[in-house]
């Protein structure tokens, strides 16, 4: 698997993302990162193979093959690109448009494809969100948390293994693989 650890990322955007995918791209390339790129590669391609969802589905399934442990994703709004990849199993989507909210993406619900909107997100801040993302783990961040990473992986692990026909045959409850406090704590 292709890590952050090791600097390699997957992106993939589609022509409305292309601008927006380009800068990001730049600039992670000058800070030494490996970039594999599944989209849009040129202001000027028509490849109909390339519209939002079929990126979306493409870098969706190298992430659930393990080829890459992360993507960043870029179309026009970054809902639709999102919305494809999510269909693909251990896909854990995001769209954000803040540095706050990527940080959170990542900490809070280990989200491995982030997904940025060209028409919402001036190339600088897509910058900064891919830092962000990019420099934080899950867990990271909330040391003083009791139990934060405990609590967002398990949600994970329960949402890596859901199966809605068996969750519809339990009266629509999800199967627990374990529980933890309900408590929103405050930094002291």
């Amino acid at each position: 698997m292709k890590t952050v650890k090791d600097k390699q990322i997957l992106v993939g955007a589609d022509f409305a993302g292309y601008p927006l995918k380009e800068a990001v791209v730049a600039h992670l390339k000058a800070k030494g990162w490996t970039v594999t790129d599944v989209g849009v590669t040129s202001p000027d391609q028509d490849d109909t193979d390339l519209m939002f969802h079929r990126v979306g589905l493409r870098a969706g399934a190298m992430i659930s093959e393990g080829e890459f442990e992360r993507a960043l994703l870029f179309c026009g709004t970054g809902m639709g690109i999102h919305i494809a990849a999510s269909k693909c199993p251990r896909v854990h989507a995001g769209v954000v448009e803040s540095v706050p909210a990527a940080l959170r993406a990542i900490t809070g619900n280990g989200v491995n494809v982030l997904a940025m909107g060209a028409f919402y997100v001036a190339p600088q801040m897509g910058i900064d969100i891919a830092e962000a993302y990019l420099n934080a783990e899950l867990g990271s961040g909330y040391e003083w948390w009791h139990n934060f990473y405990e609590f967002h992986k398990l949600a994970m692990d329960e949402l890596d293994a859901f199966d809605y026909e068996e969750y519809k045959k339990n009266g629509f409850k999800v199967k627990h693989l374990g529980d933890y406090p309900l408590k929103l704590e405050t930094k002291d």
